[in-house]
């Protein structure tokens, strides 16, 4: 019952968020901070599905920019959890297909997010110069997805190239962010489903590697994910162990 509730809610928020958010957006079109504006209010529904959220974000981060954000990305809960920690400037690259879901497609594409047609290599190719010309042009972050798909508990999965290339082409530096696992972990039938601990690790500059580098800088930031995540991961799950044994000593 609690699901239904969840799911329901949920769903009415999206066509509201949607509507609403859409017409915000007819009066201030592709605005640059229009994708953080509405990002946070969908994270905000990590209430809704009994997470507590940390989000940890370095002083450098949060005073500098423009960034390559890259990302983990597990399942749909990230647009009610991560969601909540895009910091004003950035925009998202996400699917072409995105425009056309009802409610929530039409927000994504006027807040000024990057849609990419992934079915065609050279105009997938082509969305790095326009994130390059957002980064330079517009002094926007830019944040992406380096799987290139959900990775539904399998782990961090190998990368794609495009965030790094659009790093090195722009000159910026690149923004690991990291996000403990949820897939498995949030029960919609379950109150209360624990902690999320979200982090961006410190900028990695781009400098050093060079276009002839990307191969050894993907490898680089991906070690730096795989290792903050199992971190991440490890925490979570202590957490989750001294709150039953509170629960228990309550109990006695």
């Amino acid at each position: 019952m609690l699901a239904v509730i969840r799911l329901i809610i949920l769903g009415v928020f999206i066509v509201f968020a949607g509507v609403f958010g859409s017409l915000f957006c007819l009066f201030r079109p592709f605005h640059r901070n229009n994708t953080a504006l509405f990002a946070h209010l969908f994270g905000r529904m990590h209430r809704i599905l009994g997470v507590k959220l940390e989000i940890r974000v370095p002083e450098q981060v949060q005073n500098g920019g423009p960034f390559v954000y890259v990302a983990n990305h597990q399942n749909t809960y990230d647009i009610f959890t991560m969601s909540r920690s895009l910091l004003p400037g950035t925009v998202t690259i996400g699917k072409k297909s995105l425009k056309w879901i009802p409610f929530f497609g039409q927000l994504y594409w006027l807040a000024g997010n990057i849609l990419i047609d992934r079915k065609n290599s050279s105009r997938a190719y082509g969305t790095i110069g326009t994130a390059v010309g957002a980064i330079k042009e517009k002094n926007l972050s830019i944040w992406m997805f380096p799987e290139g798909t959900r990775s539904y508990g399998k782990g961090l999965l190998p990368f794609k190239t495009g965030a790094f290339h659009t790093a090195l082409q722009a000159k910026v530096p690149l923004i690991p962010v990291c996000m403990s696992t949820t897939t498995k972990k949030i029960k919609l039938n379950r109150w209360n489903n624990g902690t999320v601990i979200l982090e961006m690790l410190p900028p990695v500059d781009t400098k050093h590697y060079g276009r002839d580098g990307i191969r050894q800088l993907m490898a680089d930031v991906y070690a730096q994910m795989n290792e903050k995540i199992a971190q991440l991961d490890h925490e979570v799950a202590a957490l989750a162990n001294d709150s039953n044994q509170g629960e228990g000593a309550r109990s006695a």
